[in-house]
């Protein structure tokens, strides 16, 4: 694992999504490694390439610092948009223990307190130390990506990510705690549309979990992706590389689409954005 540090220019970077103002990512890199993230392009900034995914971190040293000045800025302005942590890395993966920027960009919202809505995206029970400060802002929700109920997948495609299980055990946490939460089922895993129950299984531990809302997003089929997932599924067997192999069809998205539906209405959450989202390109990306 490369473990590196960095200066940056920016920060706060203008989103492309459809629900935040501006992204902050206080890492290039992820030590999670999932095998279907799109966010690999974010070597290219560190020199790495596309095949080093999940093997370098690069902590932004005055990403602190910078994200003070660009919110002053943007304060005295008299504007408190909506933010993000994070688009194109995980603001709580094991670095921020030793780094603290996720929290250290929490503090400074913290002091006015921030009266924009934050936004936070993990995959880590990390996220729970920071608790204190969670609670002390006015609207912020947190997001939990869960992909699948079954470890030994998620410990196939999401290489060093806590697993699932810890994963929901954290939305309760935070749930019990008074902190809005919802998750993010991305990707939609091509195999839930022959294992429905399996799909079922995953919305139900959702609700149970506390979750009230969630965002659902097909798997990203672009090719980087689709090659490097189908290298890494060479020795599942036939039918399962078949599945992953027609992820990419309409007919494949429409028939999850009526599953997801159907699922999210049985266990009473709402689909953010009224749709599961799909992009056959990597046009969704932010800078870094």
């Amino acid at each position: 694992m490369i473990l590196g540090r960095i200066e940056v220019k920016s920060i706060l970077v203008r989103s492309k999504l459809p629900d935040a103002d501006y992204v902050v990512n206080p890492y290039t890199g992820c030590a999670f490694g999932c095998q279907y993230c799109y966010a690999t392009f974010a070597g290219r900034f560190v020199q790495q390439p596309i095949q080093a995914w999940g093997d370098y971190v690069y902590a932004k040293a005055n990403a602190v610092s910078l994200f003070i000045r660009k919110l002053d800025a943007l304060r005295r302005s008299g504007r408190a948009p909506s933010l993000l942590l994070s688009s194109v890395t995980d603001p709580y993966q094991g670095v921020e223990r030793r780094f603290r920027l996720t929290r250290g960009i929490l503090e400074k919202l913290v002091e006015e307190p921030y009266p924009g809505r934050v936004g936070i995206l993990t995959k880590s029970p990390l996220v729970l130390r920071d608790v204190d400060l969670l609670t002390a802002l006015p609207r912020v929700e947190v997001g939990l990506t869960v992909t699948t109920t079954d470890d030994r997948l998620g410990r196939l495609l999401e290489v060093r990510a806590p697993r699932a299980s810890r994963r929901l055990e954290t939305l309760a946490a935070l749930t019990s705690q008074g902190i809005a939460t919802y998750a993010f089922v991305g990707p939609l895993l091509p195999h839930f549309r022959y294992e429905r129950a399996a799909l079922d299984t995953l919305f139900g531990d959702l609700a149970r979990a506390g979750v009230r809302d969630v965002y659902v997003e097909h798997l990203n089929v672009s090719p980087y992706i689709r090659q490097r997932l189908m290298r890494h599924l060479r020795t599942e067997r036939r039918e399962v590389q078949d599945v992953y192999r027609e992820a990419s069809t309409r007919e494949h998205r429409e028939a999850l689409d009526q599953f997801v539906a159907e699922l999210l209405q049985a266990h009473g959450l709402t689909l953010r954005l009224n749709r599961v989202l799909h992009h056959p390109s990597d046009s969704r990306r932010d800078v870094m």
